[in-house]
This record gives C-alpha cells, sequence and structure tokens, in this order.
C-alpha cells in the first residue's frame, strides 16, 4: 500500500493522483469538520481543506507518511477562519439592529405581520372558493360590502331570480 507521502511526490508530476489522497482521507476531515462547524459548513471546509492542501502539496514534508495531520491541521485553520468570519458578521448584524429606532422594528414587524397575512389570504382564497356558489356570495356580501345579515339575506333571493330571469 503506498503511504500518503508517495501519493503527494506523485501527483506533484501527476496531479490527478491527488485524488487518492481525497479518496482516503475526505470522510475523516468531513467528520472533523462536521462536528466543529455543522453539516453545511463542513462541506465547504472540506473542499477548501484540499484545495489548499493541492495547492501546498509541495510543502509536504515527505518524511511523514500519513497526510492527515497535515490535512487536519489545514481543516483547523480554516474553521478559525470561518468562525472568526461568523463572529465578526454577527457582530455587525448585531450592531445595525442595535442602531436601528425603535420605529425600525417596529417596521419589521409590520412587514412580518404582512406576510403571515399574505399567507393567510392564500389560505382563505382556497376556502373560499371551495365554498358553494350561494354560500361564497352570501360571504362575500357580508366581508366586502359589509352588508348586514338581513342584507345579504335580502339580496341572495334577488340574485337568484335575476339569474333565473337571465
Amino acid at each position: 500500500m503506498t503511504t500518503d507521502s508517495e501519493i503527494i511526490q506523485r501527483s506533484l508530476q501527476q496531479p490527478a493522483a491527488f485524488a487518492e489522497l481525497f479518496d482516503r482521507h475526505a470522510r475523516a476531515v468531513n467528520a472533523f469538520a462536521t462536528y466543529r462547524v455543522g453539516r453545511h459548513a463542513a462541506e465547504d471546509v472540506l473542499s477548501e481543506t484540499f484545495l489548499v492542501a493541492f495547492r501546498r502539496r509541495a510543502d509536504f514534508d515527505t518524511d511523514i507518511e500519513s497526510a492527515m495531520p497535515w490535512l487536519l491541521g489545514i481543516a483547523s485553520r480554516l474553521i478559525r477562519r470561518h468562525r472568526a468570519l461568523e463572529a465578526k458578521q454577527w457582530k455587525s448584524f448585531a450592531a445595525s439592529i442595535s442602531r436601528q429606532e425603535h420605529s425600525t422594528l417596529g417596521d419589521l414587524e409590520d412587514a412580518m405581520s404582512r406576510v403571515d397575512a399574505e399567507r393567510e389570504v392564500e389560505t382563505l382564497k382556497t376556502r373560499i372558493a371551495a365554498l358553494a356558489p350561494k354560500d361564497r356570495e352570501a360571504l362575500l356580501l357580508y366581508a366586502w360590502q359589509g352588508m348586514s345579515y338581513d342584507e345579504v339575506a335580502a339580496t341572495a333571493p334577488r340574485a337568484r331570480r335575476h339569474r333565473a330571469d337571465g
């Protein structure tokens, strides 16, 4: 069995040989990254780790047979950088929120309420469309025209008569 060191040396002349190193260690690097930063970010760390390793393969100490410590060291640095960037983004976000006035937070709440209302309207449209035509007409006369129950009752028979007459 070839050592990681031999694979890396061979990849200097045959870059495609580096894929063997990926096949050998990707699962372990991904597990390490997943444990540290979660599944979604781990995929980025994994690919970036092997990209960095490929670019820096000439710097690998060929006296060391296993590349695993080297790869995990690269992954660790990438994870630290990822976390530092994430922390900076969260601090920036928190600062921008704290600078906003209360009315801006009120605007955000209003916007969220509008989104919730739009969802409910879509649900209501479906339910209203499923009503029998007579019931739908009575509901809309009440809700949209502001008619009382008695006015709706008085309107409904006339509407049926007009349809029958037409």
